[in-house]
């Protein structure tokens, strides 16, 4: 498999999960130069390329992707062992548009005017780096304790883990 095709592979990967996980904790850093991290609900993924979320124009990380546009992402879903972490570069736009494709009933709470609200900011995060952690169950943990037990090697990977750059 060719080195593209490999990373082409590892990045629908990237998208499934954060697909089936959803929510991200999206962390910026603020004018002072500390971390601020807050759970963002993901509502695309473009496979490879971006992550799109809806923000305000009037939050806080508004203010901080002005001074800073780089931002990392955090997924998980402990129940499933699943693990994922992004790296990108943040834009912000208003484009009702893109807006009403991305929209869900559920935006109407924050945004009552719809996708032509004009507090609604599209967040999008270019991907730049990625990488991902699939553990498997606890069974597997237990056979690798076993085997570092009786071999004293102690096991390097237990499932499946991924760096797409």
């Amino acid at each position: 498999m060719s080195p593209e095709q490999l990373q082409s592979g590892d990045m629908a990967k990237v998208a499934e999960l954060i697909q089936a996980i959803g929510v991200a904790l999206l962390t910026t850093v603020d004018r002072e130069g500390h971390f601020h991290t807050r759970p963002v609900q993901t509502m695309q993924v473009e496979p490879g390329q971006a992550i799109w979320f809806f923000t305000g124009w009037s939050s806080p990380k508004v203010d901080e992707l002005l001074h800073d546009q780089r931002v990392s992402l955090g997924y998980a879903d402990p129940s499933k062992h699943v693990y994922l972490a992004v790296t990108g570069v943040a834009t912000l736009t208003r484009d009702p548009a893109k807006a009403r494709e991305l929209w869900t009933a559920e935006q109407s709470a924050f945004y009552p005017d719809g996708p032509d609200d004009q507090r609604l900011a599209l967040l999008c995060v270019g991907i730049e780096r990625a990488e991902y952690w699939v553990a498997p169950d606890r069974v597997s943990y237990l056979v690798a304790a076993a085997r570092a037990t009786v071999t004293g090697k102690p096991a390097e990977v237990i499932g499946e883990n991924r760096k797409i750059p």
